[in-house]
């Protein structure tokens, strides 16, 4: 763990914080899982698996925190030109290499498997009656990353990567936000006040809670990415002078963990005005692990999250492709429900047995993107255009 810790901390990295990228992506595959197939009945899992959805908030307010923490020295150069496109390069050189290949696989899943329907005589999964949307104009606006921008009214071809669409537009807007900081403590606080008051403001007028993605997902991002800014700038102001001892760091994450579990387990179901009681402490998490200190943050910077944190955009990104693979089983190769597996019918075998294939699957997945796309990738791109304004060359406050 000491090696973990002295090389994120030499970096400018926060370990904590890279450590806490490993377990949202497994909710949410879990969510898109149970969502369009079933839930597991025991309501612990379930309640934890329907909220999957807001664990986006923890990653958008990550975003504005790390960025914030990174880049904050810089601000004079993101506000010129070069500076600016330079950060822009930066940050889709790390976003949108695995985008594309995931866009690509996509393409190639629905022509081989409408091609494979054609001589088989069925309907293909992408031409079923709740299909997801795969028509050309997706394709081009998600090329363009511009399709969670209010220019669909569907999600489209690889689902999940309206995410990457908001964050695009998040960092367009990154070197204003960071300018809004840049000052007194109080643009902190009103940040993370405008942040709020942006996520109840799309609860109010949301039917599905703060499931919200294609159509206003810029305002949601932009609303949690704020909040992330305003933390960034309080931990700027308070880091020097923490002198919270290590139980006291400790105390707080296992208090905001208990509350973020009674939460779960005590506020109905999801896609509801609720919603903002569980993101509350998902956000808080962020601010009280970015000390690197205490129990969770130090179980954090284990081998294991640690690299799991490395590979969650790929697993995030990459869950698409297993989940329509599951319809393919579902349609043309599952026997019938009644018939008898390992002395049980089917059906009840794959209950428990799909889902958790699947996020097995879904780990070593995103292992294999990262490992020889994502990462390779973006280290060619970076040869070929530089590291400048590139978070990794920038020395952070530790």
């Amino acid at each position: 763990m000491a090696n973990v810790t002295a090389k994120t901390a030499s970096s400018g990295k926060i370990a904590a914080l890279a450590g806490a990228r490993a377990f949202p992506p497994l909710v949410v595959v879990m969510f898109h899982f149970s969502e369009g197939h079933h839930y597991s009945g025991w309501r612990p899992l379930d309640f934890l698996a329907t909220r999957g959805y807001l664990w986006v908030e923890f990653f958008f307010v990550l975003s504005g925190f790390i960025l914030t923490h990174a880049y904050w020295p810089r601000l004079n150069d993101l506000l010129r030109r070069s500076g600016y496109v330079s950060f822009l390069r930066a940050r889709l050189i790390r976003l949108y290499p695995l985008h594309l290949f995931m866009l690509l696989l996509l393409l190639a899943m629905v022509v081989g498997l409408r091609a494979l329907a054609a001589h088989g005589g069925y309907y293909s999964i992408f031409d079923a009656k709740y299909h997801q949307n795969v028509s050309p104009e997706g394709f081009f606006l998600s090329l363009a990353l511009v399709h969670a921008w209010n220019t669909m009214r569907t999600l489209t071809w690889n689902g999940v990567s309206w995410f990457v669409s908001v964050e695009f537009a998040l960092c367009l807007l990154f070197p204003a936000l960071l300018w809004l900081a840049e000052g007194k403590l109080w643009r902190g606080f009103a940040l993370i006040g405008a942040g709020l008051g942006g996520l109840i403001a799309l609860l109010l007028t949301s039917r599905h809670g703060l499931d919200i993605t294609f159509h206003n997902g810029v305002l949601r991002g932009l609303s949690d990415f704020s909040i992330g800014v305003g933390m960034a700038v309080l931990f700027r102001r308070i880091k020097p002078r923490d002198r919270l001892p290590e139980w006291g760091h400790s105390i707080l994450q296992l208090l905001l963990l208990g509350l973020l579990g009674y939460i779960v387990m005590n506020t109905g179901w999801s896609h509801t005005s609720m919603d903002i009681f569980t993101v509350l402490p998902l956000m808080a998490l962020v601010f009280a692990l970015a000390f690197d200190r205490g129990l969770v943050a130090r179980a954090l910077q284990t081998r294991l999250p640690q690299r799991l944190g490395e590979w969650s955009y790929a697993i995030y990104l990459g869950q698409t492709a297993w989940l329509l693979g599951i319809r393919f089983l579902e349609q043309r190769v599952y026997p019938a429900p009644e018939t008898i597996v390992l002395g049980m019918p089917f059906s009840s075998l794959i209950w428990w047995l799909e889902p958790l294939a699947l996020v097995i699957t879904c780990v070593l997945w995103g292992g294999l993107l990262a490992e020889f796309i994502e990462l390779p990738a973006a280290a060619r791109l970076r040869e070929r255009f530089g590291r400048r304004l590139d978070p990794q060359s920038i020395p952070t406050p530790s």
